[in-house]
């Protein structure tokens, strides 16, 4: 599966792994840098949705996305968690969590672009509590390469997702070229989206990229012990 993420933004939180490690599979591993592990909410605009060998189709290859993540390993390959991935397209909500076991979700997005600026708004549907997030964001720096070993190297790096289901854990390889970052400058106005039981306090470190052009390949079966978490991926 082929798609460019567009206008993303990297808001990162330092949070308590063992708030998060109640919250995904035994079968994997709660990554932590310095000491801390890390929320991220990123939200962006994704374009070119194609499966292999198809060409992207008008109109519906192109919607909002807002994921919630946090950083985990299983057989020593860092990847990605996701906690809920919300979108305004109801056919992809419905694609990825039967071709990923992905917890998609659909909501009311709204992207506005003012030059550099970028409005972004996401109210999940028929959702048990609210899961909201309305934020301008902008770029705030030069772009950079993250260097391995630095902290923005460890929340932007990784090359594989994990999703789970009654069968065990599961993984998807991703392949992109290496980030190109710059610091960002955002206003929150409202963010209730980390999944209940995780609290985020201080300010985000943030950071914005222009644009990453990405393959996803298919899900793999992960020789782990798996348990789910009770709620895990279902906060909707």
């Amino acid at each position: 599966m082929g798609q460019s993420w567009q206008d993303l933004l990297f808001a990162h939180w330092r949070v308590e792994a063992a708030a998060l490690r109640k919250l995904v599979p035994t079968g994997l591993s709660v990554d932590e840098h310095d000491g801390s592990a890390w929320l991220g909410i990123t939200p962006f605009v994704l374009t070119g949705f194609r499966l292999r060998g198809t060409l992207p189709l008008p109109v519906v290859s192109s919607f909002p996305e807002l994921n919630v993540r946090t950083y985990v390993t299983a057989e020593d390959k860092p990847g990605i968690w996701f906690f809920s991935l919300d979108t305004s397209s109801r056919g992809a909500v419905e694609a990825a969590r039967r071709a990923y076991r992905l917890p998609y979700f659909h909501a009311r997005m709204s992207v506005d672009r003012t030059g550099d600026r970028v409005d972004y708004s996401s109210a999940r549907r028929e959702a048990a509590r609210p899961f909201v997030f309305t934020a301008g964001y902008e770029p705030a720096g030069d772009r950079y390469e993250p260097k391995p070993g630095t902290l923005d190297h460890f929340l932007t790096e990784r090359y594989c997702l994990y999703a789970a289901d009654e069968a065990g854990l599961h993984r998807a390889q991703i392949h992109h070229p290496p980030w190109q970052i710059r610091a960002a400058e955002a206003a929150i106005e409202l963010n209730t989206m980390p999944p209940d039981g995780v609290e985020l306090q201080g300010e985000p470190l943030l950071h914005l990229a222009d644009r990453q052009d990405v393959v996803i390949w298919g899900l793999e079966s992960v020789q782990a012990e798996h348990k789910s978490p009770v709620g895990a991926g279902s906060t909707g």
